[in-house]
């Protein structure tokens, strides 16, 4: 496997290209994508001229590399397919090479050619290849074709269609027509029908895209300023080739995975069957392909740092993990847990490539683990609904589409096992329906969010993209923006209008006058943060001639440009490029933000050494054997109010923890540290720093800017291994600090909760927003110890209120904690009270009942309302208090007792020595009304609920005791 790997990158590194590192297949700053799908996709910030130039990625002209793909979820899913054939995959590599602006088609094809016909010594004679037709939209690739007629013969270069021969990377985005290559694994023939027919006998192994066009949000098409190229040739089905087996899946790169699925579940080996052939074995190929691809999948993912949860690409994992080991449960018969003992044979066989799954082996066995214990239980629940849903159903009839979008969206059941479940019944599943309430389901989602990104900016596309760029750098010839002031604390500083953006639709502009409406300024250069790296923007102002203002309502860079966009002030005069300006970010609000961004760093520190602190080799090992190595930040994200972190970690903090972590962040406020920066060449050392923290996956550009809180930095990169540096906050990070960490004022840590499977989020406060926490904190802890010294129904009351108050408080999340074990502690007292006072309750009832007993044979019925809440355990108390006293009295008791505010009414009844059924008593009694309960004969309980009646509490009370006395 490797020698294929490295003979491309090194055919491609001979002619000019630069090897570049695989990126995470989870990615890390684009939205539009659930995984990495295609080798481009790490360089859309070159394709929509975007990318930071202080990024070395900004200098590439040429690159190759293999880069790990999931294609599971989104435009391009393979997920449904997988096992049905041998040669689909959601996890795969894509050997490619890319040109950004440099060569274009005809040395793109000839690449190709060279590289399968020399290096990989493919025979030319069972080569196809096709070019796009043309559309509406696009014209015919008569330039593909015309140069492929230079090596192969008009019968074997074919045009296709655009489902075929038109590359998208999403519903937007870099795109352009495509020329795929095509390999005839028989030979000897001339088979262009065969060509996309879907079969593995002729199979695509290499797809050659020239992007020229970029999709818009309306679908429209507009021209890239740059052509590029970029080429996708699958590794799997190369080795196949090469190793001259008929599938993907009978190289070696999966044959030492089924040998270990086959140990681990005892099943026969694997044959290669498909279809019918496979069904008489209850498929068990199909379980095979299904088992080991999506191991890779799940192992590769989450070592990249993606984690099964309910939503987004976490949602993808956790159908496919579930997917892999119903296939092994039902179909090979496996134990559960076998799924995380393939892990590390699947370490062992990749993990000389890619080093990330030999690192985080422990943590991927740890999450595989425990996702397959879990879904045994949903696996067992949603076997139990699929079987309420189908047992009213009729054989050859179909299964409810809504059903079917039940089991997938809320039971985590994958739509293809209720189609196999419900073929086993003899029922059938509309596919396309089921296809349409889930597209309905994602249009909603992307309705929702061009409308909030329309209406933020008052109803116009703001957006930018390489057409906006590269009129800004080849049209204009404008520089980049010189934003070096944005970390200055002045408002002395002005700025020249150098272009403005009124919007996609009417570009840009020389003047404009309109106020109230959204534009975008680029200016020379500017003192305002634009949104990164988890810091919000700032806001401001801009001045400009007599009386003019501009209000600064949002600032975003794109491609080296900073974008100001905002609107005029009402009688402002019109605004025009070159007009100078002088700038005002809010310094206040930015201080806030600061406060937040710096206090974020030092929170981050706080968790390390609190949580898994480098130098506890006790804490490290006991973390380890849970699958964490370190706490690794996942996210953050501060503005003027908050600060919200998230990192990894298995489980949720104690009281002690989060009073420690806060204790160090007070601590580093209340000791006024400075706080250094300084901008350091990624090889002069700062990687060597033992304590410094960055986030995993993350590429810095170089020089990089690092934040250290409390050390020197030129000290830190001298001694760098020094333990003494952990106790001190070192970061890379572009974002606006405080200079002390005094300035802060204080912290309180409000809350910590978990988002997703091992990462936990932690939102806190600064400044005079944690210090109104912190009275607010005192307050109620000076009330709730007050609460301490109350007794009987005060202290009832009490309890309720404050425990009410303390959950709605923001307060520190550790004395939250406390308070709330106070208020609990105070319940133990209260329970001597509550059952001093039901017993006297009791027997003043039973002492009630005694007054209204008539002597004699005849049977006596009473029917008494005394409100006591809904409590079952009382009421019983009651009716055997009453039948004790009265045990040889013929007797018929019913006792109600109404809830005003939860709009329910409690009913039970005895019969003592009547023989009277006080289950239909009090049926009859509630008739018409939503009532669940139950009993004996002689003693029964049931509760009315009218929360979605109309009828009112008394009305029925009133109605019941009726009913209760003439029955």
């Amino acid at each position: 496997m490797s020698k294929t790997r490295n003979a491309f990158v090194d055919f491609f590194k001979e002619n000019g290209h630069t090897h570049w590192p695989s990126a995470p297949c989870v990615p890390l700053d684009d939205p539009t994508l659930l995984f990495i799908n295609a080798g481009m996709n790490q360089y859309k910030p070159l394709f929509l001229g975007t990318c930071d130039p202080n990024n070395a990625m900004s200098q590439l002209k040429r690159a190759a590399n293999t880069q790990k793909c999931i294609r599971a979820g989104g435009k391009h899913n393979d997920l449904e397919d997988v096992g049905k054939d041998v040669y689909h995959h959601t996890f795969f590599e894509m050997l490619g090479n890319w040109s950004f602006g440099d060569y274009f088609k005809e040395q793109a094809i000839e690449f190709a050619w060279r590289c399968l016909t020399e290096v990989y010594g493919l025979d030319p004679s069972r080569m196809y290849a096709t070019f796009f037709e043309g559309n509406d939209q696009a014209p015919r690739d008569v330039e593909a074709q015309q140069i492929w007629l230079k090596y192969l013969p008009s019968e074997r270069v074919i045009p296709c269609c655009a489902k075929d021969n038109f590359w998208e990377m999403g519903a937007t985005g870099p795109c352009g027509p495509c020329t795929e290559i095509h390999y005839d694994r028989i030979g000897n023939r001339v088979v262009p029908e065969l060509v996309n027919a879907d079969l593995p006998d002729l199979i695509e192994i290499w797809n050659v895209v020239f992007i020229q066009y970029n999709r818009e949000n309306d679908g429209s098409l507009r021209n890239l300023p740059d052509q590029h190229v970029d080429t996708g040739m699958g590794f799997e089905r190369l080795v196949s080739i090469l190793q001259n087996v008929p599938s993907n899946y009978d190289t070696d790169v999966f044959q030492v995975l089924f040998e270990k699925v086959q140990q681990v579940t005892n099943a026969a080996p694997y044959t290669g069957l498909v279809g019918e052939e496979d069904a008489k074995n209850n498929f068990r190929d199909m379980a095979y392909r299904v088992i080991v691809d999506h191991l890779r999948t799940l192992s590769f993912s989450i070592a990249d740092g993606a984690l099964p949860s309910n939503e987004g690409r976490g949602y993808v994992l956790r159908r496919i993990l579930r997917r892999a080991v119903r296939y092994g449960r039902q179909n090979l018969g496996a134990e559960l847990g076998f799924f995380s003992q393939l892990v590390g044979t699947l370490v062992d066989h990749m993990g000389d490539v890619f080093p990330e799954l030999v690192q985080n082996q422990e943590h991927i066995v740890s999450v595989i683990r425990e996702e397959e214990t879990s879904f045994s239980k949903t696996l067992d629940r949603g076997l139990a609904k699929f079987s309420e849903l189908a047992a009213d159903l009729k054989a050859g009839t179909k299964f409810p589409s809504d059903a079917v979008h039940l089991l997938y969206t809320t039971h985590g059941f994958p739509i293809d096992l209720t189609e196999l479940m419900a073929e086993e019944h003899n029922l059938s599943v509309d596919t396309a329906e089921v296809e349409k309430l889930m597209e309905a389901e994602r249009q909603l989602s992307r309705d929702a969010r061009d409308a909030k990104l329309a209406e933020a900016m008052g109803g116009k596309d703001m957006s930018v993209t390489a057409e906006q760029t590269s009129y800004l750098s080849t049209d204009l010839g404008l520089a980049l923006t010189n934003d070096d002031s944005k970390y200055l604390w002045s408002s002395d500083v002005t700025g020249v209008v150098k272009a403005i953006y009124a919007g996609r639709q009417e570009g840009f502009v020389d003047s404009f006058g309109t106020a109230g409406e959204t534009i975008g300024l680029v200016l020379d250069t500017t003192c305002f943060y634009a949104e990164a790296g988890g810091q919000v923007y700032d806001t401001g102002s801009m001045t400009y001639g007599n009386g003019g203002a501009f209000t600064v309502s949002s600032v975003q860079t794109y491609g080296g440009y900073t974008l100001h966009l905002g609107t005029l002030s009402e009688g402002a005069p019109a605004l025009s490029v070159d007009t100078t300006l002088s700038l005002l970010p809010d310094y206040s609000r930015r201080a806030s933000i600061a406060a937040n961004h710096t206090l974020t760093h030092v929170l981050n520190l706080s968790l390390r050494n609190v949580l898994c602190d480098p130098r506890n080799e006790a804490q490290v090992e006991k973390l380890t054997k849970q699958g964490v190595s370190d706490i690794k930040q996942k996210g953050s994200f501060v503005d003027e109010t908050k600060l919200r972190f998230d990192f990894t970690f298995p489980s949720s903090l104690s009281e002690k923890q989060l009073a420690k972590v806060e204790e160090i962040c007070k601590a580093n406020i209340v000791n006024d540290l400075p706080v250094f920066t300084s901008v350091v060449g990624l090889n002069d050392g700062i990687m060597d720093v033992g304590a410094l923290r960055a986030v995993f996956g993350e590429v810095y550009p170089d020089p990089v800017r690092v934040v250290s809180v409390g050390a020197d930095i030129t000290e830190v990169m001298a001694n760098p291994q020094e333990a003494k540096w952990y106790d001190y906050s070192v970061e890379f990070c572009g974002g606006t600090h405080l200079k002390h960490t005094g300035e802060a004022g204080s912290f309180v840590l409000l809350g910590e909760e978990g988002i997703a499977k091992g990462v936990r989020r932690i939102t806190a406060v600064t400044g005079q927003i944690a210090k109104d926490c912190e009275a607010r904190g005192e307050k109620l802890k000076s009330e709730v110890t007050e609460c301490g010294s109350l007794e009987g129904s005060e202290l009832d009351q009490g309890i309720k209120d404050l425990t009410n108050a303390v959950n709605q408080a923001d307060i520190s999340a550790s004395l939250k904690i406390q308070l709330r074990e106070m208020l609990q502690s105070y319940s133990k007292k209260l329970v001597a009270f509550k059952k001093a006072q039901e017993k006297e309750l009791a027997s003043a009832i039973t002492m009630e009942v005694e007054g209204l007993v008539t002597a004699g044979d005849n049977a006596t019925t009473i029917v008494l309302r005394r409100d006591f809440g809904i409590n079952g355990k009382l009421a019983k108390q009651v009716l055997t208090s009453v039948g004790k006293k009265f045990k040889t009295a013929n007797l018929n008791f019913m006792l109600l007792s109404a809830d005003a505010d939860d709009q329910k009414v409690f009913v039970a009844a005895t019969s003592l020595n009547t023989g009277k059924d006080c289950n239909a008593w009090i049926k009859s009694c509630t008739e018409g009304l939503q009532c669940r309960g139950g009993g004996k004969k002689d003693s029964s309980q049931y509760t009315v609920d009218l929360s979605g009646s109309s009828s009112s509490v008394e009305d029925v009370c009133s109605d019941i005791i009726a009913k209760g006395n003439a029955n």
